[in-house]
């Protein structure tokens, strides 16, 4: 029996940027790939500007979804992505990434048509079924085969739930990603160009989440937080919170700019004071570049990143917001605390080692 082909499939900007490491490796490995777009991210400043500058993989298919419901979203990644894959001739492993309407999609299309489902950053949990990224995690890992967890409580989750076969601990591609990008993003991003502030005059803030964006009157207390700072804000915009600003106007210290690449994001982020957000992603790459962060949520998927106060949950309180900063600068920095002990080699050498026995095997 021939081995089998590897089928990548993204769709969001973090899986850009997970995908820019673990492609890279798996080159190294010899494992050839091909990639599919979903096109959940569609706009350029989401999608387009990561495969140029982070030297992504053209993908080989672009299904072109859009935007639209969860349902929707996802049944229409579903369709498309199944005549793709039943175009394909052999033997196929999938690969998702995350926990987007992408990852769960792909999981549940592979599952159907009988291909092993690797799933890269399996085992998260916030415990809040009220996020579609929680059920989506949930699904995806209970489908998969080779589950590639990135921390030792993401391998507790899946044993808590039954799952041990085909789990590994890989540790956090998207470590690997900030250092191997930062020191790119410091040398080519001018932060003049970017804001008209100097390092360590503002913080950045990041709101996309649904529980967040979807209900007005949280939108706005978690503007009005931000508005008590005293401290320019700078926020790019995702596409779904501008959508639901409508004719809202924010307070005069909070600076609305478009979406970053991946680049210039670390660059803003690298040089702030502190980062107000509700994304997975920024809670690490703050804790990884020593920079303090506030939650936007009640619960993390990233505990460890509350070590020391390193991170702290607020949800979209005004005054807790307010307060959390006011306890940031009160103090200074907190100690950085270990995240990555175990694996020793990286985590996407490790991925790609465990996907190359998946395939031969």
């Amino acid at each position: 029996m021939p081995h089998r082909r590897l089928v990548t499939v993204v769709g969001a900007r973090p899986q850009f940027v997970k995908a820019a490491m673990v492609s890279r490796a798996l080159a190294r490995a010899g494992i050839a790939e091909r990639v599919i777009h979903s096109g959940q991210h569609y706009d350029a400043a989401m999608s387009q500007v990561f495969f140029e500058e982070l030297d992504v993989p053209r993908p080989d298919y672009d299904l072109g979804v859009g935007s639209g419901s969860h349902a929707a979203q996802t049944g229409r990644i579903m369709e498309r992505l199944e005549e793709v894959l039943r175009s394909f001739r052999g033997p196929l492993a999938i690969q998702v990434y995350g926990d987007t309407n992408t990852t769960l999609a792909g999981a549940i299309v592979a599952a159907k048509l009988g291909h092993p489902i690797v799933h890269v950053e399996a085992g998260l949990r916030s415990f809040n079924r009220a996020m579609p990224e929680e059920i989506n995690r949930i699904v995806t890992d209970r489908l998969s085969t080779l589950l590639c967890c990135p921390t030792e409580n993401a391998v507790r989750h899946l044993a808590s739930e039954g799952m041990v076969e085909g789990v590994h601990l890989t540790g956090d591609v998207m470590y690997d990603a900030t250092r191997h990008f930062a020191a790119r993003a410091d040398e080519r991003v001018d932060l003049e160009r970017l804001i008209p502030f100097a390092p360590g005059e503002y913080v950045v803030a990041t709101v996309h989440r649904a529980e967040n964006t979807d209900d007005a009157p949280t939108l706005k207390r978690i503007f009005a937080g931000l508005g008590r700072l005293g401290v320019p804000v700078v926020m790019p915009l995702h596409p779904r919170t501008r959508a639901r600003l409508g004719d809202f106007v924010p307070p005069e210290t909070v600076l609305m700019i478009d979406p970053l690449g991946y680049l210039a994001m670390l660059k803003l982020l690298s040089h702030a004071q502190a980062v107000f957000t509700d994304s997975g992603g920024l809670q690490k790459e703050a804790f990884w570049l020593q920079v303090p962060c506030v939650t936007l949520r009640r619960e993390t998927e990233w505990t460890e990143t509350l070590a020391g106060g390193w991170n702290q949950l607020v949800g979209s309180d005004p005054a807790a917001i307010r307060e959390a900063y006011q306890g940031i600068t009160d103090a200074g920095k907190a100690p950085r605390h270990a995240f990555f002990a175990g694996p020793t080699e990286s985590a996407s050498n490790a991925v790609a080692r465990h996907i190359g026995d998946l395939l031969r095997g």
